[in-house]
């Protein structure tokens, strides 16, 4: 029978800032657990490691990244080949921003991803992916010049937008549009500033923006100015052009990082 006093003074432990008492005291220490071979492993699956793993992940991104300089991201499908227009425009834009001093940026897959990296390399630019660990992702391709793999969608999202002056968005599927979505999201809440989207392909994303226009602004669900936030082109040159145009207004020389005189 239990006494009294046991159920007024329950067990107890600290694990750092946390107090467990009662049935949640655990029958071994997390110290006994890590060093312990012959124990469950679960607990590497637990939250808290999780935590760890993606602090690391942060660290590894900021370590790897801190001195990229100007870069720009851009996003399209993996599935579009080399004898498509959007890779051949991919390839174009890497090239581009490339020779006007920028870094360019993927997610480091096919398609859109590895012809913007390869036209960047070829260029003589920074290539650079960010790759995610998917049951179906064909990992780094190989004209990325710096590749950072990551398990967790939302630490490889912190490094897009951190570390990039611009997105290019040619047409993708819902990947790209996550991404398009979030950046245009940070905008127009001014988590971000001076940070032009600039989607290419105009036959492709038109019905998009005269959705936006026709639908959303109509039932006022944004703004008619958040519609600025978007530039819709064909022309890479146009595309680069607007990318300078808003580095030059945050005041920096591209490919520098240094203030404009």
């Amino acid at each position: 029978m239990t006494s009294r006093r046991e159920n007024q003074n329950p067990p107890e432990r600290q694990r750092g800032s946390v107090t467990l008492r009662g049935g949640q005291v655990p029958a071994a220490t997390t110290d006994q657990r890590l060093l312990d071979s012959r124990g469950p492993n679960d607990w590497v699956h637990a939250d808290p490691w999780r935590v760890l793993r993606i602090q690391s992940e942060f660290v590894e991104g900021f370590g790897s990244l801190a001195e990229l300089g100007p870069a720009v991201s851009v996003f399209g499908s993996a599935r579009s080949g080399p004898t498509t227009a959007e890779y051949g425009s991919a390839e174009k834009l890497g090239g581009a921003l490339a020779e006007a001093g920028f870094a360019v940026i993927t997610g480091g897959g096919p398609g859109v991803m590895e012809a913007a990296n390869k036209g960047a390399r070829e260029a003589g630019g920074v290539s650079v992916g960010l790759g995610i660990e998917l049951p179906f992702e064909q990992g780094i391709n190989q004209f990325v010049d710096i590749g950072v793999n990551f398990r967790y969608f939302f630490a490889r999202k912190t490094m897009f937008v951190k570390y990039s002056q611009a997105f290019c968005v040619l047409p993708g599927g819902f990947g790209t549009f996550d991404e398009l979505f979030e950046a245009l999201t940070l905008v127009q809440t001014r988590k971000v500033t001076r940070f032009p989207v600039v989607l290419i392909g105009t036959q492709y994303f038109g019905g998009l923006v005269n959705w936006l226009r026709d639908t959303v602004v109509h039932d006022g669900k944004i703004s008619p100015e958040d519609l600025d936030l978007i530039t819709l082109t064909d022309d890479v040159d146009e595309a680069v052009r607007i990318v300078l145009e808003a580095d030059a207004g945050r005041g920096r020389i591209a490919g520098t990082g240094l203030p404009a005189q």
